[in-house]
């Protein structure tokens, strides 16, 4: 189809600002990220789902204080930190005091009703030394199930643990071998096969086998769960990791991981009842993410991440501010987030997934908040590239829809400023199910780039936005029932130059002051 233009009124270009209600001012803000958290947690008030207060776990009056006389031969604190968490655990619980000084360990295993508390100047610095993650414990690798490393601070079926206190937890030099070994051979459905009993699916890095890196907190099955006020830097692999964990409270954390590749800060796995607030992030890969398993283990496995609230919270540099996916098999739904800042990161909003990924995202909410210096403010990669998906990131021809072809609908933006981006918007999505019901609106956008493609949508509104841009091209292609109501654009020439392809392109409606209604076969201006 040839390219068109729409002649749009132009206007004087006002300051763009702050939305009003939004919640944050500027970086460095004392409303949000670490510095800003307050003693109290606040309760949700109105939300877009049902979902009740979460309260933090309580712990018996006990105290016990590590002293250097727990330091071994080797020069580290892990048998006597470990024998002390249990003690506590069998003793009813209560609180292990690490003070402050730098300490050398190797995984540290918490165990019901402890709190693992690091006081100010507290560091524990974890070994690179794969022989201080053994035995191979009961873990999710990139939303696979395995034996393997698990974490620095790990724990498997525990109630009421917490990780907490204005200490440091921090991840071996950064020449170690540890962090050259090879993350697989392939990527992990590949290497692990799905079929194998988890108990078989050995990565301890002995005797030839692979060695997943530790994440820095990660535990698995747990219930009632407490990270508050920790910073983590030099991680290995991702910082915070809950897996099949229910009622998880994570606020005032900092992490700094920019170095550190696969360095996520924040991954939410296959968890259940979720408030992370008043947390800055400044990551080698995404920041807030939220995960639920990949390919035929995640479908066997079967949990989703579900009732997830992030406010109050900063992302610096990362990938992506918020990101779902790319593991999406035991779906994700019911997510708000809302207040917070993405300075810095290459991409704002973005929703990831894969062919061989399966799973429904569903009931995702964003709303106030405020975007500087993005690289692309909404991204949606759902087919991902030929280097780790081969035939499945084709998009042409459609394949058979099976128990793997994900599903992304029901997304709202709302409220929102993006102060400024080298692009505003791309969708890539899987032809055999288009990405469906998703708003964004009322928002104040300044950009290079508008909307590098839009593909195999249908249900895409846009409305009551602002939008800047030094260039002025949109392509839609095999998109449909796609609406931009009351969307002032002003671009260069006051023209915008879309291009319309594919033949599934269908009901692309623009309205705009007197209505400007877009038809597959061409532009119409209708008056209202």
């Amino acid at each position: 189809m040839n390219l068109k233009h729409v002649l749009l009124q132009m206007f004087m270009l006002p300051l763009f600002c702050m939305a009003a209600n939004a919640g944050t001012t500027e970086a460095g803000s004392d409303t949000i990220g670490a510095k800003a958290m307050p003693e109290a947690i606040e309760g949700f008030g109105e939300m877009p789902f049902k979902m009740k207060d979460l309260k933090r776990p309580a712990f018996p009056d006990r105290a016990v204080t590590l002293t250097r006389a727990a330091v071994s031969a080797e020069g580290k604190i892990t048998p006597a930190v470990n024998d002390m968490i249990a003690d506590l655990s069998k003793r009813g619980g209560g609180t292990l005091v690490v003070p402050e000084g730098r300490w050398l360990s190797g995984r540290i295993v918490l165990k019901s009703n402890v709190n693992l508390h690091l006081a100010e100047g507290a560091v524990i610095e974890f070994s690179g030394d794969i022989a201080d993650y053994q035995p191979a414990v009961f873990t999710r690798h990139e939303g696979v199930e395995v034996m393997g490393a698990g974490a620095f601070i790990y724990a498997d079926g525990a109630k009421n643990i917490a990780l907490t206190g204005r200490g440091t937890v921090s991840g071996p030099p950064m020449d170690v071998a540890m962090r050259t070994l090879p993350n697989g051979k392939s990527v992990v459905e590949n290497d692990v096969p799905y079929d194998m009993p988890v108990k078989e699916r050995i990565c301890d890095g002995l005797e030839g086998r692979t060695f997943y890196r530790p994440k820095s907190f990660s535990p698995i099955n747990c219930k009632n769960v407490l990270v508050e006020g920790v910073t983590f830097e030099r991680s290995v692999l991702w910082n915070v990791n809950p897996v099949y964990c229910e009622n998880v409270i994570i606020r005032g954390i900092t992490v700094n991981s920019t170095d550190v590749p696969s360095g996520d800060g924040i991954d939410i796995s296959s968890c259940k009842n979720v408030l992370i607030e008043y947390s800055t992030l400044n990551c080698g890969d995404d920041c807030f993410t939220l995960k639920a398993g990949r390919c035929e283990d995640g479908l066997r496995v079967g949990k989703p991440t579900e009732n997830v609230v992030i406010r109050y919270c900063l992302a610096k540099e990362g990938h992506g501010g918020i990101t779902c996916g790319s593991e999406t098999a035991g779906g994700i739904r019911n997510v708000y987030l809302h207040d917070c800042l993405f300075y810095g990161t290459r991409t704002g909003f973005r929703f990831k997934t894969r062919r061989n990924r399966g799973g429904i995202v569903e009931g995702i909410t964003y709303e106030r908040v405020r975007l500087v210096d993005v690289r692309e403010a909404f991204t949606w990669d759902l087919l991902g590239s030929a280097m780790y998906m081969g035939e499945l990131a084709r998009r042409y021809p459609p394949l058979d829809i099976t128990p793997l072809t994900p599903t992304v609908r029901g997304i709202t933006i709302r409220n929102f400023t993006v102060e400024s981006a080298d692009r505003l918007l791309t969708v890539n999505a899987i032809p055999e199910i288009p990405c469906s019901n998703v708003l964004i609106e009322n928002g104040k956008v300044r950009t290079n780039r508008i909307i590098r493609t839009l593909n195999d949508a249908d249900g895409f509104t846009f409305r009551n936005l602002e939008i800047q841009a030094t260039d002025n091209r949109i392509t839609i292609d095999d998109s449909r029932n796609v609406e931009f109501d009351d969307v002032t654009f002003y671009v260069p020439g006051g023209a915008l130059d879309i291009e319309m392809k594919g033949a599934k392109t269908a009901n692309i409606t623009m309205k705009n002051g007197t209505g400007v209604t877009v038809c597959r076969q061409g532009l119409n201006e209708v008056k209202n």
